[in-house]
C-alpha cells in the first residue's frame, strides 16, 4: 500500500503544476490572441472605405512582419481587396470629398503593392497622393482635416495623412514632400499646444469663427487625449521614411520629446493608463479610455526602441501596458481576447452639431472591440513584446554588402535603384523580413555601397556578402579582389562575424568568392543541389538534428538550388542535405567567426510565410541564426 498512497500522493502535489505548464503552453502571446478577435469579429465586408480597418490592418501586418504568421498578412489583402478593383479603383471612396481620414489606408496598400508587387495597389495608392496634392489647405499650408470644415486642422488628420504622405513620396523620391510633411506637424503644434501643460488641442480653427472655436485662440475647449495619440503614432511613424540627413528631421524628434512629456505628466500614477479628457482628470464623468492609452504606449514604446525617446520614457510604456490589460483586457475565449472602454468617435461640428464641450466628449458611447481602439492596441502589443525579446545585438551594426552584390533596375517613377537580397525590399527576392529579425534583436541594420575597407568595417560588428553579381546580373560586376580579401580577414581576425550566402552555379560570381571563402576553410563546389519541381516543396527539406549548435528552434527547413560546400580547417559542418553533402558551415578565425551557406536563402519568400507550407520553419531559421550571431560577442 505504501508505494501506492506514495504514489498518489505526488499524483496530486504534482498535478496542478503540470496543469498549470500545459495552461501555459496553451496561452498563445496576447498578439496573437488580439489578432484572432480581428479575424472572427471583422469577417465582414465593412459599408464603406474607412480609416478605422486601416489601423487595424496597420496593426496586424506589424505582427505579421515580426511573426512571419502569413495568417495576417492574408487577412489584410483580403480586406483591401473588398475595395481594390483590378484596375486600382477604390470603391466607395470620393477624392473631391477632401476628406483626409480616407487617406489613412494608403499605408496598408503601399505595403501590399511593396510586398506582392499588385500594380492595382500602386493605382490605388496614387489616387490618395492626388489628393493631398489638390487638398484644400489653411494659409499657412496646414491640410483641412475636411473640405467640409474649411480652415480647420484636427490633431486626427496627422496621423490620417502624413504617414502616408511620407511613404509615399519616399517610394517615389520626392524629397521637397518632407518639407510639407514637417510643416503640417509643426503647424499643428504651434497652433494647438497649451504653454502651460505641454499638452495639444484637439483642433485649431484658423478663420476663429467655428461656435466650437475660442475666439481669441481659434481652439476647441479640451484636451481630447485619443487626438493625442493619433499625433504622436503620426510622429513615430512618419520618422520610419523621413529621411535622415533632411533639417527638419531633429525639429520632429524635438516635438516627440515635447509631446513625450506632457503625456507622461498626465499618466494615471495608479493604474498608468489615461483619462479620455486629459485635462479634466477629476471632474465627475470622465474616464480611462483604452484607445488612447494604446496609442500612447505605441508611441513611446517605439520612440524608445528607435532612440528618439530617452531610454527612460520606456517605463512609462511598460506601465500604461501593464495597466491596460488590468483595466481593458477580458477573455473573450481560449487564446482571445476583448479590447473594453473605446469611445466611438469624438469630434467638432457637423450635424448633429459637436460643440467640444465636457459635456459633449462624455455623451460619446463607449464599447468593447471598437477598432481604431483595436488596431493602436495591436501596434502597442506588437512594441511591447518586441521590446520583452533578448537583445545581444545592443550597440552593434550589420552591414549588408552591396558592392558585390550590386543588381539595379528602375522602380515604378522610373529611379534606377539596387535591388534583390536588400534590407528595404518588401518583395520575395528582399532581406526586409531578415532584416527586422536583426532589429528585434538590438542590431543595427546598414548597407556598404563601397569596397570593404578598415575603416568603412571599423564600425560594423557583422559583416554580410550575398550573391555576388556575374557579367550576366551586371554589366560592370565589382569582383572579390586581394584587397577586399585581406581587409575582410583582418577584420573577421579582429573579431567581426562574417556571413557569406552563395547561390547554385549560374546564379552567384564563385571564382572570387571562394578565394576569400579559402581563407576560412570553405568552398563552393560550384554545382546545383535540391532541385524543386514546382511546389513540390518536400524536395527541398532539409532536417535539422537535435541538438544542432546553430538552429534551438528550428526543425525543418526549406532549402532549394543551393551549392554544396567542401570544408577543412577551421571549418566544420553545422548541416548536412540528405546525401551526406554540406549545406552550411561555421569557422573560427582569431577573435572573429564566419558563416557560410551556398544560397541566399533567408530572402522573403521563404521566410515570410505566404509561399511555404507551415512545417518548414525557415522564418524560425531566421532567428536561430539572428541568436548565434549575437552569441559570438559573448565573453570575448
Amino acid at each position: 500500500m505504501r508505494p501506492f498512497i506514495f504514489s498518489l500522493i505526488a499524483f496530486v502535489m504534482t498535478a496542478p503544476l503540470a496543469n498549470a505548464q500545459d495552461a501555459k503552453m496553451k496561452t498563445k502571446p496576447l498578439s496573437d490572441q488580439m489578432a484572432a478577435t480581428v479575424m472572427e469579429v471583422w469577417k465582414e465586408r465593412s459599408k464603406k472605405w474607412s480609416y478605422d480597418d486601416g489601423v487595424v490592418q496597420d496593426g496586424m501586418n506589424e505582427i505579421w512582419r515580426r511573426t512571419g504568421n502569413a495568417v495576417y498578412f492574408k487577412y489584410v489583402q483580403s480586406k483591401m481587396d473588398e475595395f481594390i478593383s483590378p484596375e486600382g479603383v477604390i470603391d466607395t471612396y470620393s477624392q473631391d470629398h477632401f476628406n483626409i481620414d480616407n487617406v489613412k489606408n494608403g499605408t496598408v496598400l503601399l505595403d501590399l503593392y511593396k510586398v506582392t508587387g499588385q500594380q492595382k495597389y500602386f493605382k490605388a495608392a496614387t489616387i490618395l497622393w492626388e489628393q493631398l496634392q489638390k487638398h484644400p489647405r489653411t494659409k499657412e499650408g496646414g491640410f483641412w482635416h475636411k473640405k467640409i470644415y474649411p480652415n480647420q486642422m484636427w490633431l486626427d488628420g496627422l496621423y490620417m495623412g502624413q504617414p502616408f504622405y511620407a511613404e509615399y513620396a519616399a517610394l517615389i523620391n520626392n524629397k521637397p514632400a518632407f518639407d510639407d510633411i514637417a510643416n503640417q506637424f509643426i503647424f499643428m503644434e504651434k497652433n494647438a499646444r497649451d504653454a502651460k501643460t505641454g499638452l495639444l488641442y484637439h483642433g485649431w480653427d484658423e478663420s476663429k469663427v467655428e461656435r466650437w472655436a475660442d475666439p481669441k485662440t481659434g481652439l476647441s475647449p479640451h484636451i481630447w487625449a485619443r487626438a493625442m495619440g493619433w499625433y504622436a503614432m503620426a510622429l513615430v511613424d512618419v520618422l520610419d521614411n523621413f529621411p535622415k540627413d533632411h533639417p527638419k528631421r531633429k525639429e520632429l524628434i524635438n516635438i516627440l520629446n515635447r509631446l513625450s512629456t506632457a503625456i507622461k505628466r498626465v499618466q494615471n500614477n495608479k493604474t498608468g493608463v489615461w483619462y479620455d479628457i486629459l485635462d479634466r482628470p477629476n471632474d465627475k464623468g470622465n474616464y480611462f479610455e483604452s484607445s488612447a492609452s494604446a496609442m500612447f504606449v505605441y508611441a513611446i514604446a517605439k520612440g524608445v526602441r528607435m532612440q528618439y525617446l530617452p531610454q527612460s520614457y520606456f517605463a512609462v510604456a511598460d506601465k500604461g501596458y501593464k495597466g491596460m490589460q488590468q483595466e481593458f483586457v477580458e477573455q473573450r475565449a481560449e487564446n482571445m481576447v476583448n479590447l473594453k472602454g473605446t469611445v466611438t468617435v469624438s469630434g467638432l461640428g457637423g450635424k448633429p452639431y459637436r460643440d467640444g464641450s465636457y459635456a459633449y466628449y462624455l455623451s460619446e458611447k463607449v464599447i468593447t472591440n471598437d477598432p481604431k481602439g483595436v488596431g493602436a492596441f495591436l501596434k502597442a502589443i506588437n512594441e511591447m513584446e518586441i521590446a520583452a525579446m533578448p537583445k545581444p545585438g545592443l550597440g552593434k551594426t550589420v552591414v549588408l554588402d552591396s558592392y558585390f552584390n550590386n543588381e539595379t533596375k528602375k522602380d515604378q517613377s522610373g529611379n534606377v535603384v539596387s535591388w534583390h537580397y536588400k534590407w528595404e525590399e518588401m518583395s520575395n527576392g528582399g532581406f526586409s523580413m531578415w532584416g527586422e529579425q536583426f532589429n528585434n534583436a538590438g542590431f543595427k541594420t546598414s548597407t556598404l555601397y563601397n569596397a570593404p575597407t578598415a575603416a568603412n568595417l571599423k564600425n560594423a560588428s557583422v559583416y554580410i556578402i550575398v550573391d555576388p553579381d556575374t557579367q550576366k546580373e551586371s554589366p560592370k560586376p565589382n569582383f572579390i579582389g586581394a584587397n577586399d580579401i585581406k581587409n575582410i580577414t583582418d577584420w573577421v581576425k579582429a573579431g567581426g562575424v562574417l556571413i557569406l550566402m552563395g547561390n547554385d552555379t549560374g546564379n552567384v560570381e564563385f571564382d572570387h568568392f571562394n578565394q576569400l571563402a579559402k581563407n576560412f576553410g570553405v568552398q563552393f563546389n560550384k554545382d546545383s543541389k535540391g532541385r524543386v519541381v514546382g511546389n513540390k516543396f518536400e524536395m527541398g527539406k532539409a532536417i535539422v538534428p537535435a541538438g544542432n549548435e546553430l538552429f534551438k528552434t528550428a526543425e525543418q527547413l526549406y532549402i532549394k538550388e543551393y551549392s554544396t560546400l567542401k570544408l577543412v580547417a577551421p571549418a566544420k559542418s553545422v548541416l548536412k542535405d540528405k546525401d551526406g553533402n554540406n549545406m552550411m558551415a561555421v569557422a573560427k578565425l582569431g577573435k572573429g567567426s564566419v558563416f557560410v551557406i551556398g544560397d541566399p536563402w533567408l530572402y522573403n519568400e521563404y521566410v515570410d510565410g505566404r509561399k511555404l507550407p507551415a512545417e518548414y520553419d525557415n522564418f524560425k531559421a531566421g532567428q536561430d541564426l539572428v541568436n548565434w550571431v549575437g552569441k559570438q560577442f559573448i565573453k570575448r
